[in-house]
């Protein structure tokens, strides 16, 4: 089987150096190539078709989220991790309405980096604990009114603990199809088109609830009701 190919772009090279040892050492994947700039980082990303790219924010030429918009639109199959020591919320809700599904500060340890792309090669979302502060700030600051009926919240909630559109329709005892239309009509009334976006939505109309963490703490989304359980390293998730 092969392994996930990642794509590492950093303009430091101690940085992309450390990133690449740390990745190849626990033997699950491997590293295709390295960009030091944002333009850079875009050909070789056309060029490659990584699995995964991890993004520095302040690039030369091109700076991240630009990067990632760029990826998005050619290489939508490669997943995008920011990995950075921008904690802006401007960068953040950008990088979130590009579809960005892990954003990691470089200040966590190892850990919070590699459970990081482990969760986003499986299609979940993870960020930092920070950026889940952030969020939490924006929930209180920014809820919209209550336009969902109670089965579209349903179908919210379980789409962002994570669930495929067949799982809700097995939980909720409705066909696929219905299922299908109960998102599209969602995606309508509340303007979301991804995933993360669906999230972010969840978290600022407490439909589902965050639990903040520590500085050595790793938060990931989607977040479940109630306690969170802690993984490995001190990292708080929900399946």
């Amino acid at each position: 089987m092969n392994k996930p190919r990642i794509l590492v772009a950093d303009d430091h090279e101690i940085t992309r150096m450390g990133l690449k040892s740390i990745i190849c050492s626990t033997g699950l994947y491997e590293i295709c190539g390295e960009a030091r700039d944002g333009h850079e980082a875009i050909v070789k990303t056309r060029q490659l078709r990584p699995d995964l790219l991890i993004l520095d924010v302040g690039l030369p030429y091109l700076n991240g989220v630009e990067v990632a918009r760029h990826i998005q639109a050619e290489s939508p199959t490669t997943s995008i991790v920011i990995f950075t020591d921008v904690d802006s919320e401007r960068v953040m809700l950008d990088a979130l309405r590009l579809g960005v599904k892990g954003f990691i500060l470089k200040s966590e340890k190892a850990c919070a980096l590699l459970l990081g792309i482990e969760m986003v090669l499986h299609g979940k979302t993870c960020f930092s604990p920070r950026i889940g502060q952030i969020l939490l700030t924006l929930a209180n600051q920014h809820c919209r009114h209550d336009v969902l009926t109670s089965r579209e919240k349903e179908v919210v909630q379980l789409v962002a603990e994570g669930h495929s559109t067949k799982e809700v329709a097995n939980m909720l005892a409705m066909t696929v199809k219905t299922a299908e239309t109960h998102r599209s009509n969602i995606s309508r009334k509340v303007h979301v088109h991804t995933t993360a976006q669906l999230v972010l939505y969840a978290v600022r109309n407490q439909i589902v609830q965050v639990a903040p963490g520590s500085e050595e703490t790793l938060l990931q989304f989607p977040a479940i009701q109630g306690a969170l359980p802690k993984l490995a390293s001190h990292a708080v998730a929900a399946a």
